[in-house]
């Protein structure tokens, strides 16, 4: 199933391919800050449908994850890396920025990010 999803401000938007029946709440500094909850993805299943210039990125820790966020209005809409077992490239999503998405219908998975 496709989904679009944006920041707030709408200068970040992508769409995104795929069945998100399952998420996870990580509890890592950055996730715990921010509040939310990633559908994680190979890199293909999302379209940027606005300039990727537009984006702020982030890293910290292991610089495996590159955290793209809003220069405007500061949400994090999504971030990508390489999939620690495989190496393929990977998307994380965050489902609270895809309004089509009814939150309550996902499978909610604690993960411990802050122990890892």
């Amino acid at each position: 199933m496709k989904h679009s999803g944006s920041c707030h401000c709408g200068r970040i938007a992508f769409e995104v391919d795929g069945d998100i029946t399952e998420v996870a709440d990580c509890n890592c500094s950055l996730c715990r800050r921010r509040g939310g909850l990633l559908w994680f993805g190979p890199r293909e299943a999302l379209t940027m449908t606005t300039p990727e210039a537009d984006m702020g990125t982030y890293t910290f820790n292991k610089h495996h994850l590159h955290h793209h966020f809003c220069s405007t209005c500061g949400i994090a809409p999504f971030s990508e890396g390489d999939n620690p077992k495989t190496g393929a490239k990977m998307i994380a999503v965050n489902v609270r920025c895809l309004p089509d998405l009814d939150l309550k219908t996902l499978k909610i998975n604690e993960y411990d990010g802050a122990r890892l």
